[in-house]
């Protein structure tokens, strides 16, 4: 075996039992060191690599792994927190500029007229003792009520005025339906003695403690159902 082969074939494996490569250490005093050198070093690897496996190392991976997946939950939790805190912030700060936004009772009442048309159409021929039943549950209207049933009610339902629990009738006029709105007084309201648009008359007065809005077709039938209000509401 030449030279050139004798080392391709010791470096590839100094462990072989070839007949030529044997017989070519047991020849060369220098080929044997070369090869004895490659096998402490073939056996310097084979340690190297040959780790133990610690007996827990699975339930440790797992354990590594479940603890990454905490923090990552963690992490989205702590922000899932911080964007609700943040939209409650919002939330609340809107709320408390509302309440302290001035309110244009008469565009108010208009708008109700128009989003609500089923409450003209309808007849539930209310008794004042439900109007008052109504009345109580309202803050700042405990106290008001109507002492007599003020002519004909066809409508009653509680409604919103820029959040203000307000009260939302439906009564009758000398010639056709005419809609009230009983809202407690705030300073942050304003309104006008009288409004209209190109379907409606408005007409806008106080009580001590209340703001009336009469929206209808015929200023005859406002000035009709006004009358019938302070003959009976206290």
């Amino acid at each position: 075996m030449d030279d050139l082969k004798f080392r391709r074939h010791a470096y590839g494996d100094p462990n072989s039992q070839d007949e030529e490569f044997l017989a070519q250490i047991e020849a060369s005093e220098s080929d044997a060191k070369l090869v004895n050198d490659l096998k402490a070093l073939d056996s310097k690897l084979t340690s190297a690599l040959n780790i133990d496996v610690p007996d827990d190392l699975a339930e440790k991976l797992i354990l590594r792994q479940q603890l990454g997946k905490h923090q990552q939950q963690k992490k989205q939790t702590r922000y899932l927190m911080a964007m609700a805190a943040s939209v409650a912030l919002v939330i609340g700060l809107s709320v408390s500029m509302l309440r302290f936004t001035p309110v244009a009772l008469a565009e108010h009442a208009l708008e109700h007229v128009y989003h609500e048309p089923k409450a003209l159409s309808v007849d539930q021929n209310v008794g004042f003792e439900d109007v008052n039943f109504k009345l109580a549950g309202i803050s700042g209207l405990e106290n008001a009520k109507f002492i007599q049933q003020p002519g004909k009610v066809y409508y009653t339902s509680y409604c919103d005025f820029q959040g203000v629990k307000s009260l939302h009738l439906v009564m009758e006029g000398e010639q056709g339906k005419v809609t009230l709105f009983i809202v407690p007084a705030e300073n942050r309201m304003v309104t006008e003695e009288s409004f209209a648009d190109k379907n409606y008359q408005g007409l806008g007065f106080q009580t001590a403690d209340t703001f009336m809005l009469l929206v209808g077709e015929q200023d005859a039938d406002l000035q009709f159902v006004k009358n019938e209000i302070e003959q009976t509401f206290i």
